[in-house]
């Protein structure tokens, strides 16, 4: 068994409590992804066969981190184990989840296996589509708002959408119907749609939720205060007849009310689970006894919240300090003095801090100081990797390939590089593919359609038809069975359609075309990475940093 000396008495119980629902209430800093590997290497070793345990964050990298500690905590033999995924615990997100879940069932539903999943930007672009369709009527509403409606409604129901601006309600409720059958009409689905599909999928098909029950028959969930409605029927409907379910979170650190998070699901765990045991770890690690009090002080305020109280042996350590700004402007200034205070009297180097911030549009300040101070810095995730063109130009070219009615993808990288499509040929051949209710690929297929054109758009777009056509025929034949085989495939992919020339041509900047093709270079080289029940690239989560407030001192 895993060696449970270093665990305290209330993370050890956490551990040793296998059977029936258990939450674990692990406050700030008290060692709760311990306890959760601990745990599962501990069911491992108790018998239990590591394909029936399923374990559930919310990013990929908790996730791979997660399960490499499991694997230190097991005896080699184990650890080593058999390859065959039915013989590993699962660990991932909620979307992967689904993911494996409908890529075996979806077909029930109407839908093709090999279905494609839109991101935020393709989501915006289908939502702006429809849009389009009502601005005769002079309506005229911000996509991201629709969007926004429509997940919280979809995830949380009524309660989750009750103070909606009424505008945004009355158009989103009527984009709703128009927004789902467009993705179903391109074989795609959305990230809610990954859970509600699957909740869909054991509503309608009871042997399907049946044979998901008996593989995972020992269920855990990470970060259980940021769980959605949604999230919670899941795995209601995962548990509730073999009851092994153990939960972990901190009602005290829920923040993400705004996006669905219900912390009910925490609060209210006996409601569904009455024989569920409560387990309390207060034993914090990671801070001093002042911080802990001053945290203490403020949390006990809370309206709902469970009772706990964090302490540590770590003594009381340095008094706190706060610091108070009147703009932006002034806490960047402060954050530069701080920090040039640090390097001339302790000599420490640039290199050894570190600025966190809470979102991106709060770097602006901070940069403007930093270099009005002569200071080097280098600014991490200002801008997603997955959201830069090039590498978007990619990503629509590979859905292209494999999904032909994505006409997002499709719209986007038809006349890149350019191939005689302009811009008023493809908005013909959208409104084509509307009148018929069809793809916009279909429309480019049709001779009725294509008797409109002039002869050279014509001839463009039998042209791309026919190189698309052959494209997706080649890539039948599976390209990755040798190591190395995708990546070599689409950089030659890259080279032969020219993109490479178009982004060196289409920057003035050589280093930045240069940046450019290495940011599709690291892409490519990845493309034959370990697929170890990841979900896909795009749906990994990205959450944003937090904020750090220095300066002016108020004692």
């Amino acid at each position: 068994m895993s060696d449970h000396r270093r665990l305290n008495p209330q993370q050890r119980e956490a551990v040793e409590t296998l059977r029936g629902p258990v939450l674990i209430l692990a406050g700030a800093g008290t060692g709760k992804t311990r306890v959760i590997t601990h745990r599962i290497a501990h069911l491992i070793a108790c018998g239990i066969a590591p394909g029936h345990i399923l374990g559930v964050t919310f990013t990929n990298k908790a996730a791979r981190e997660m399960l490499e500690r499991v694997r230190e905590l097991l005896p080699r033999r184990q650890a080593e184990g058999k390859t065959r995924s039915e013989e590993r615990p699962t660990i991932c997100t909620f979307h992967s989840l689904c993911v494996r879940i409908l890529r075996q069932h979806i077909e029930r539903l109407g839908y093709k296996r090999n279905f494609v999943i839109y991101d935020e930007s393709e989501q915006l672009a289908a939502i702006r589509k429809i849009l389009s369709h009502l601005s005769a009527r002079g309506e005229k509403t911000d996509p991201h708002a629709i969007l926004s409606w429509l997940s919280r409604y979809r995830n949380g129901g009524e309660r989750a959408v009750a103070s909606a601006d009424p505008g945004v309600r009355a158009m989103a409720e009527h984009v709703a119907s128009r927004y789902e059958s467009a993705l179903r009409a391109c074989n795609a689905v959305d990230f809610d749609d990954l859970i509600l599909l699957t909740l869909r999928l054991f509503r309608e098909h009871p042997d399907a939720l049946e044979a998901c029950r008996e593989r995972y028959r020992y269920v855990l969930v990470d970060e259980y205060q940021d769980t959605n409605a949604a999230q919670f029927e899941l795995v209601h409907a995962l548990t509730r007849e073999h009851r092994n379910l153990c939960v972990v979170g901190d009602d005290d650190q829920s923040i993400y009310g705004w996006r669905g998070a219900e912390i009910a699901n925490l609060l209210d765990l006996e409601r569904h689970y009455p024989e569920v045991k409560v387990v309390t770890l207060e034993q914090n690690y990671r801070s001093t006894t002042t911080i802990l009090k001053a945290a203490n002080a403020v949390i006990r305020h809370n309206a709902r919240r469970r009772a706990k109280q964090l302490w540590s042996d770590q003594g009381a350590g340095a008094k706190l300090t706060l610091f108070s700004f009147a703009n932006d402007d002034e806490e960047a200034t402060s954050v530069v003095r701080e920090i040039e205070n640090a390097r001339l009297a302790r000599r420490a180097g640039w290199q050894d801090h570190a600025v966190l911030f809470r979102t991106n549009g709060q770097s602006r300040p901070l940069e403007t100081a930093l270099r009005k101070a002569g200071v080097r810095y280098r600014l991490i995730g200002g801008q997603s990797f997955f959201d830069r063109r090039e590498v978007r130009d990619l990503l629509a070219y590979l859905k292209l390939m494999v999904n032909p009615a994505d006409d997002i993808s499709l719209l986007r990288i038809a006349n890149v590089p350019a191939r005689g499509l302009s811009e008023a040929t493809m908005q013909r051949l959208l409104a084509a593919s509307q009148e018929r209710k069809g793809s916009v690929f279909d429309a480019m297929k049709n001779p009725v359609v294509l008797a409109g054109f002039p002869l050279r758009s014509r001839e463009s777009i039998e042209r791309f038809v026919a190189w698309v056509e052959a494209t997706a025929g080649r890539l039948e034949t599976p390209v990755h069975g040798a190591a190395g085989a995708l990546a070599a495939w689409a950089d030659g992919f890259l080279e032969e359609i020219g993109y490479y020339q178009e982004l060196r041509r289409g920057e003035k900047d050589a280093e930045a075309a240069e940046n450019r093709v290495r940011n599709l270079k690291d892409l490519v080289g990845s493309l034959d990475g370990p697929a170890s029940g990841q979900e896909p690239l795009a749906a990994q989560g990205r959450p944003g940093p937090l904020n750090l407030n220095p300066p002016r001192r108020v004692r």
